[in-house]
Order: C-alpha cells, then sequence, then structure tokens
C-alpha cells in the first residue's frame, strides 16, 4: 500500500512537472571565506511564502555550498535524506501540490578576506527574491571586509552592473555600443579625430552606467565603487580587492 501511494505521489508530480515554475525565491548561504547563492522555483507566489517550500530553498543552500555548480548539487545528497536534491524536490511535488524546480546556484570563495551576502525584501533568514554574494580578498580584517562587502553587495542588488571590471565585459557588447555610438557621432558631420573623441568619451559614460567598479558607488555617489573600495582598505587595515560578484533575480 505504501509503495502504491508513493508510485501514486510521483505519477502527480510527473504530471505537475509540465506546468511552468515561475515564482520561488532565491536562497544564500553564508560560509568562512565562502558562500552559496541557489535559485529554486514554484508555480505561486503562495507556495513561496510556504515553510515546507522555504526549508526546501535553505537546505539546497546549504548542499550548494559543498559544492561548485548547479548539475552537483542537482545530483548530491539531500540533507537529510539517502535521496539526490532533484529526486527530494521531486516528492515535494506531489506533497506541496505544485510543481517545483531547482534552476542554478553558484558559489564564491576566497583563500583570505571575506564573501559578503545580501538579500533584498527579505521573507525569512537568507531568502528573498533576489541575492547577491561579494568575495573580497584581502590580508585585512575580515569582518570590516564583510561590512564593506555587503555594502557593495546592496550596491549590486540596485544597479545591476553587466561586469566587475571593463576587462571582464563581454566584448560583443562593447562592440555593439562602439557601433551605435560611432554611427551617432558620424552623423553629426564632424571631423574625423573629434569623432574618435566623442567615441571614446561615450564609452567611457558606458562604463560608468555597467561596469561595477566605475560605477558610482550608491552609499556614497561622490566616489565609485573602485575609489570606496580603495578608501575601505584604512578600515580594513590592508589591501583589498573586489575578486568577484553574483546577482540572482528571480527569474
Amino acid at each position: 500500500a505504501v509503495d502504491w501511494l508513493r508510485k501514486k505521489g510521483i505519477a502527480k508530480a510527473d504530471k505537475k512537472a509540465g506546468r511552468t515554475a515561475a515564482e520561488g525565491l532565491i536562497g544564500v548561504e553564508p560560509g568562512l571565506r565562502e558562500a552559496a547563492i541557489v535559485e529554486v522555483n514554484s508555480e505561486t507566489d503562495f507556495v513561496a511564502r510556504n515553510d515546507a517550500f522555504q526549508q526546501i530553498v535553505t537546505n539546497v543552500a546549504k548542499v550548494a555550498l559543498a559544492h561548485d555548480n548547479t548539475e552537483a548539487v542537482t545530483n548530491a545528497k539531500y540533507p537529510g535524506s539517502d535521496k539526490t536534491v532533484a529526486d527530494a524536490i521531486k516528492d515535494a511535488i506531489g506533497t506541496i501540490g505544485e510543481n517545483m524546480a531547482f534552476r542554478r546556484s553558484q558559489k564564491l570563495s576566497v583563500e583570505q578576506g571575506a564573501v559578503a551576502t545580501y538579500v533584498h525584501n527579505s521573507v525569512a533568514d537568507n531568502l528573498g527574491k533576489l541575492g547577491v554574494l561579494v568575495a573580497i580578498e584581502t590580508t585585512g580584517d575580515a569582518t570590516k571586509a564583510a561590512a564593506f562587502g555587503r555594502q557593495v553587495a546592496m550596491h549590486v542588488a540596485a544597479t545591476n552592473p553587466l561586469a566587475l571590471s571593463v576587462e571582464e565585459l563581454d566584448p560583443a557588447a562593447v562592440e555593439r555600443e562602439k557601433a551605435i555610438f560611432s554611427e551617432q557621432a558620424r552623423a553629426s558631420g564632424k571631423p574625423e579625430n573629434v569623432i574618435e573623441k566623442m567615441i571614446e568619451g561615450r564609452l567611457r559614460k558606458f562604463y560608468e552606467e555597467v561596469v561595477l567598479l566605475k560605477q558610482a558607488f550608491v552609499i556614497n555617489p561622490d566616489l565609485t565603487v573602485e575609489a570606496a573600495l580603495k578608501a575601505a582598505e584604512k578600515e580594513i587595515g590592508a589591501p583589498a580587492k573586489i575578486t568577484a560578484y553574483v546577482r540572482f533575480a528571480l527569474g
């Protein structure tokens, strides 16, 4: 009878798995000099507010802290179970009655320093619709580095930069902007040497808008994020470098 009921649950889950899961939660799990972030989807916001679903997201985030990519997390053991994360979520579909899906995860770590976390409009501890990780390498005070990193994470949540540095920008995106700027500048009919300067100026402005280190820091817009980091080094007590960031917005 138990086997029959389990089979019914799985059949029910398979049927529901075709439905779109576009709601859900972002979960973060901080660790020692590392942190993980995950996205688990549900069909409705009502289920996202359900304690059982929130526990699933929390548990998946804990698993993500021990694994480097989404596939590894999917196939890893779910906490307190002999099942994989994928199978545990499939079982929960039958129990909760809605399609759910583990969409993605990412982990950041540093050898020295801190990985700061931030969840915007959190619905419970480390759970919300938008989450950010920021990794700061430093030999200085890790607690101070984490405090500054959290401010940068709040900045990233607000501005959604395309890349950490100019070098990390997608070359195709830069070329596309350059082509648009070139056409706009040439339409002005100005000499070629002036046009080149116009393109340079517009590219510089583009970088200031989309590159994290070049953006005006939301906590203190008089400074760029890069300059704010330099100023924070006095408090941290050693040179510091933002090595990576991750921003997960639901969907």
